[in-house]
């Protein structure tokens, strides 16, 4: 069954609009361990809009005990600021991505030409080497596959919000098929294949059902807006069922 890791970004955005500490993160944390989830995502931006870097130790210190059970997965783009985040908290799986530290979200894949493969080689080596899985954002097109070999990489995330963009006009076909031959295709070449970006409890079971090999989705906006109507440990079991019942 693929593994649910719950992105609490969203929930630090909604921390960071007062100065009282609420919502804690370590309490939504913890519950979303104990509702099922078996990761714990987090993207310290340089501008810190939500997840702060002083956040990054208390969550790994909150799931210590059930780690390496459950992940922390710490997204961001491979700059020396992330690499000291992550040899601070050794995490086990860290997800990098291309956008510039401005960027709105991640919405882009690496292309891995050779100005990004000379950033991205050392950067994963490096995080190799404190034990993390290194994963590569990528957009749903196989012509990338062999190049994550090259630059030491362990697996793909792949892109997920061209599909959950045209699942909600319900033409959506075409983005399915593209996210399942590259999940086939990582598949093949030994990678682990993760998925994410805006998957809900509507799109995820068609897409989960067409990836058999899909080891992880990370979700958070989807899932927090979900449990402002279920409540949060509700949410993270109806999309752990969700991913249970599609595969």
């Amino acid at each position: 069954m693929a593994r649910l890791s719950v992105n609490l970004n969203k929930i630090a955005l909604l921390r960071n609009s007062r100065r009282t500490g609420v919502p804690d993160l370590r309490a939504f944390a913890r519950t979303a361990v104990d509702a099922g989830a078996r990761g714990i995502t987090v993207h310290p931006r340089p501008d810190e809009r939500h997840i702060r870097r002083s956040d990054v130790p208390l969550l790994a210190e909150t799931i210590a005990a059930s780690r390496p059970q459950v992940e922390l997965n710490i997204e961001g783009y491979p700059d020396a600021r992330l690499l000291q985040i992550a040899a601070e908290v050794r995490p086990e799986q860290c997800t990098l991505v291309p956008d510039a530290p401005d960027a709105f979200t991640s919405e882009e894949g690496w292309k891995l030409g050779p100005e990004q493969m000379a950033l991205v080689q050392p950067a994963v080596a490096k995080l190799k080497s404190l034990g993390a899985r290194v994963i590569l954002f990528i957009d749903p097109e196989p012509s990338v596959l062999d190049r994550i070999p090259l630059a030491g990489a362990d697996g793909v995330e792949i892109y997920t919000g061209s599909y959950a963009e045209a699942f909600r006009s319900g033409t959506y076909d075409s983005w399915l098929d593209a996210c399942a031959v590259t999940a086939r295709a990582a598949a093949e070449r030994g990678l682990a294949v993760n998925a994410g970006h805006d998957l809900n409890l509507h799109n995820l079971p068609p897409l989960v059902s067409r990836l058999p090999s899909l080891a992880e989705a990370s979700i958070g906006h989807e899932l927090t807006a979900d449990a402002l109507v279920m409540g949060f440990a509700a949410a993270v079991s109806a999309y752990v069922k969700a991913l249970a019942a599609a595969t």
